[in-house]
This record gives structure tokens, sequence and C-alpha cells, in this order.
């Protein structure tokens, strides 16, 4: 046994507290090393004739990435408080172990040699809203999705869609545009609205904020916002905001003072200067964004920031009954504001939800005391290579999910924002080739994975682009240049999460990932409820069989609706070039 992989920590994603009676403990080995893990627990205080009394229970392997494989116990202490370690067997030999070593047999003289969970405390689960377990996201870019108001136009604005977007073009789109299609996001299936930045700023996009407590007049008014507010809440659609805290614009009012008064300005500790007097070239002086000298960094260390942010983050929820905030370069404030900033949202509304922007490991920011969940870029990432680019196999893909699924508490992962593009990135038709198979198999796993999906405007109807700006077009209205079969496409797989929860809030199982063939299985289940998705990314025809005995079960495919009872052992299910299919298992 490579003792060296054997690994576990009593915190974060490895022990974690699932519900107010439920642990989930999990261990990592080696891949393929070991062949069945046991965990032995009991009760602290629990003693008999001076041993310590224990038991133990099968923990079930719930995937394996390129090194490693994952094993888990779910528990339920009697008490609340728990000592724990792990009995590893492989072929003949067996071992234990615990927070002070490895040992041969379990130590029963002193239970100092194992891992502690003290005590679950309610006030220490992680809770994140549960609608959002249920919500699918439509992300828009407000210049781009539709021009409601010609009358509140900038100046200088193109006439919609007659040309590609530059980084400083206008086209006039507005929350009134917004509010006058909310029948067709109803239609798609959308129960969530998430809303780059509103406010105003001299930009396109926003993200440069001059006045975080006024929306910019081209997008409309306060009134506007609460319009459309009320309007998506009387669909049964959340609407979430973009908060820029990490950096503010160059007309912001504290910043312009800065330039105009320099060292005697009272705001010159809002930002983050290093020498007088101001200067951007060849760099600036002050932090930014990126080195970007018209987004000075703020700095939300000084109570007067953090008093302002504060003030703006729950102005917005006060006044206009706002669901969610996505929070921009989230990773490039401190930790301490975050934590303050949960604790106002939160007061103000407890079901508010609190989204990172964050592209690489957020552990750290989803301890239950910061964010709610973070953009699932590293998912994104691995299926935009598997699907669309074709650089990684089903095999690799497959680990790809399972690493970035055990990164995580399950709770955590049941609220991640699951995207495949943003304004941030290329189309994802275009990733794809303009092959709509290739969107339509991207849609089908975003759309049936653990979490909350979010489709980023026009995706649904193959809009294309590459990078920023050209990922920024002008929404397409007209019927005969919107790609329909693959609008209904994503429609029926929104209609099918909707009526099963195993496809919303399921757990994962990887059933076959072939690295020849591309073939890949796999299974959500919720309680008695599975559903099983078959995907042939291939450019080949193939009978892929199902990996599980289908005998004495009913299954009905989800696309046609056909219902059969399997009669042999095994199926095959047969597939065009990326095909797929999707079976709902009825015992």
């Amino acid at each position: 046994m490579f003792k060296e992989a054997v690994y576990h920590r009593p915190t974060d994603n490895f022990a974690y507290a699932y519900d107010e009676r439920t642990l989930h403990l999990r261990l990592r080995t080696k891949k393929g090393d070991v062949d069945k893990v046991e965990l032995l627990h009991g009760d602290p205080y629990e003693w008999r004739n001076g041993a310590w009394q224990f038991e133990t229970m099968p923990m079930k392997k719930t995937g394996s990435d390129e090194w490693f494989d994952y094993w888990l116990a779910e528990v339920q202490p009697p008490y609340r408080r728990l000592r724990y370690g792990f009995v590893l067997h492989a072929g003949e030999e067996t071992l234990v172990y615990t927070e002070k070593g490895v040992y041969l047999t379990p130590p029963a003289d002193d239970t100092a040699y194992y891992f502690c969970f003290p005590f679950l405390h309610d006030v220490d689960l992680f809770h994140a809203p549960e609608w959002v377990k249920d919500t699918v996201w439509y992300q828009i870019f407000p210049d781009r999705f539709a021009n409601g108001n010609p009358a509140i136009n900038p100046e200088g604005v193109r006439p919609w869609g007659s040309e590609d977007p530059t980084p400083t073009s206008f086209f006039g789109g507005d929350l009134q545009g917004i509010i006058d299609h909310l029948d067709y996001l109803v239609d798609l299936g959308i129960s969530g609205i998430y809303l780059t930045p509103i406010f105003r700023a001299p930009s396109n996009h926003k993200y440069d904020t001059a006045d975080y407590l006024e929306i910019d007049p081209h997008f409309g008014d306060k009134e506007t916002l609460k319009t459309l507010v009320q309007r998506c809440h009387e669909k049964g659609i959340r609407v979430m905001l973009d908060a820029v805290f990490n950096h503010c614009g160059y007309e912001f009012a504290p910043f312009q003072d800065v330039l105009k008064n320099g060292e005697s300005s009272p705001y010159k500790d809002w930002f983050h200067i290093r020498d007088f007097p101001l200067q951007s070239e060849p760099r600036p002086n002050y932090d930014t964004f990126a080195f970007v000298p018209q987004m000075p960094k703020l700095n939300t260390a000084h109570p007067d920031v953090r008093r302002y942010l504060l003030d703006v983050a729950t102005y917005w929820i006060r006044e206009c009954d706002i669901d969610g905030w996505r929070l921009d370069v989230a990773n490039e404030i401190d930790h301490e504001f975050w934590r303050e900033f949960r604790r106002a949202v939160k007061a103000q509304k407890p079901d508010v939800y609190i989204l990172g922007e964050i592209w690489h490991d957020a552990m750290p920011w989803l301890r239950g005391d910061q964010f709610d969940a973070v953009m699932n870029y590293p998912v994104a990432d691995a299926a935009l290579r598997f699907f669309a680019k074709e650089e990684i196999n089903a095999r690799e893909f497959a680990e790809r999910l399972m690493r970035v699924l055990h990164s995580y508490p399950a709770t955590v992962n049941e609220a991640a924002f699951n995207l495949l593009g943003s304004h941030d990135t290329p189309r994802i038709l275009t990733v794809c080739g303009e092959d709509v198979r290739k969107a339509k198999l991207l849609f089908l796993f975003q759309l049936t994975f653990t979490g909350s999906p979010c489709i980023y405007y026009g995706d649904e109807i193959g809009m294309t682009g590459g990078n920023d700006p050209g990922c920024r077009k002008c929404m397409i209205w007209d019927d005969d240049k919107q790609h329909r079969g693959l609008y209904e496409h994503v429609k029926q797989l929104i209609a099918l999460r909707r009526q099963y929860r195993a496809l919303r809030r399921g757990h994962i199982a990887v059933l076959h990932a072939d690295e020849q063939t591309n073939q890949l299985v796999y299974e959500k289940t919720d309680g008695d409820e599975t559903v099983v998705i078959i995907i042939n990314r291939s450019n080949q025809a193939a009978d892929i069989p199902l990996p599980f005995n289908a005998k004495k079960k009913r299954l009905v495919n989800l696309l046609t609706g056909e219902r059969w009872a399997a009669e042999a052992d095994g199926l095959s299910v047969s597939l065009p070039a990326y095909g797929f299919a999707l079976y709902a298992v009825e015992k």
C-alpha cells in the first residue's frame, strides 16, 4: 500500500457537516491502490473497561482523478461529536490510518490517536440559499440584449446589430429592453437573471463605476430597476446584480478628489497610493485592476471604504429587492471585508445569493463565512476542452470533474455557478468550430451537472463571437436568424431539469469513460430517482452498452418519452456521431 498518498484532514472538503445531523468524511488514496476502506468511529467519551468503544462502517468510493481515489462516509454521531480513523484494505494488507500515524491494529487506549470532529454546531453549517439549487441563470450584458427605450440612448449609439462591437461602441440596450423580453426567458425556462454592472459609468461594460448609488442613465433609473425586479419576481425569476468593489472607475468622486487635492484629500487613504502626485505612465503609482489606470483599486481595509461599500450592497437589496450579488475580482479583496459583507447583506435578506468571481481553487472563500458559491471556471474549462476543442479524452474529462468535485464539500458543489461562456470568454459555438452538435453536448452536460447552470445571452440561439469584444454582439431577435433547433434543445433540457429533481440536485457518478472511443456515461441520483446520461463524443456512430444491470428495471427515454421494461441483464444504446440519450431508471 502506498502510504504516502493516503490523506485526510478534519476540515474543509475532507470533513464537514452536510446537515444538522450528518457528517461527511472523505479519504484520499493512491488511484487503484486500495481495495476497500472502512470508517472507524465512536463518541470520544464512550469507554468500557479502560478501552475506547468504536465501530466501523464501509466507505464508498465516489470517484477518481488522475492520481487518486476518493472515499466517502456519511455518519450521524448520536451526540454530534466524533473521533475517527480509517481502516484500509489492499490484498492481504490492512492498515489503520489516524491523525498520529499508521498502525496495524486500532489503538484503543487513548482517543488522542484519532481525528476529531469536536461538535456539530448548527451555526457552523454551510448555508447557500435553497432556491439557487433549482435555478437556471441567464447572463445579460445590458447594452447588447435589447433596446426598450431609445429616448435614453447614449450619444453616438449604433443601430442595433448593424456592426460588430468594439471596446468603445454602444448599441442602446437597457433595462426596459429586458422587461420587454421577459416572456422569451420564461418560455426558455429561465429562473434567474444575472446582469453585468448597471451603475453609472462611462464605458459600455460599466466595470469602471462612477456612482454606485445611481443606475446608468443609458440603462434607465431606479424605478425601471424596481419594475424589472418586480416583473421578474411575478414570473418566478430572481435577479442578481454585479458588484465591482475591488476597484472603482476614474470618474468616481473620491478618486477625482484625490486627483485634485493630492495628499490633502480626505479620500487619499481610500486607495493604495504609493506616492504623490498620481501618475498613470509608464505604470500607475497607485494600485489598480491589472495595470488599468482608469480602474484604481479600493482600500477595503479602510473603515470608511468598508462602510460605503456595505451601504451600497444593502441599499440595493432594500431599495429594489434584488436576490443576489455577483462579486467582481473577488479574490483580490481581503477576507475580512467579505465576512462583513456576508453579515450585512444576509441581515437584509437571509436568502440572498453571494457569488464570487474566482477562477482558481476557492476553498478559503467557501467555508460558510463569506460566499455561497464561485463561478465554476475549472469545470467550464474541462467541458470546453472535451466537448468543443476535443483536446482531452473522456477519461481525462471525468478525472477533471472528479478533482473539482472533491475539492469542495458537497454542500458547496450543490450551489456552484456553472457557466460555459460569459462576457469574458469566446462564444461557445465559436469554440465548437460552429458545430452545433458539439454545442448541444455542452448544454446537455451543463444542464445535467451538479450545481446552478448559467447560460450567456444568445448562446441558446447559436450566436458566435471571439474574445471580448466579439462575444458581446447584439442579441439576435429575428427568428429567421436564430438557430431554433439549438433553442428547442436547451428549452427541453431545462424542462427536464425542472421535472427531475435528480438532474437538479442529484449526486453524480461516472459509470463509464472510455479514452479510446470517447464514450461517456454518468448518472445523477437523488433518493430513489436516477437519471442516466449517455454521450458519444465521437465522429462515428456507436453502440454503447449501459454499464449496469438493467434487468427488471423500467427505462424512460426522456427525449422521446418511450418507456420499456428491460428483460435482459444488459442493454446497448445506438447513438449517432456526437449523439446522446437520457434515461430515467425506474426500479
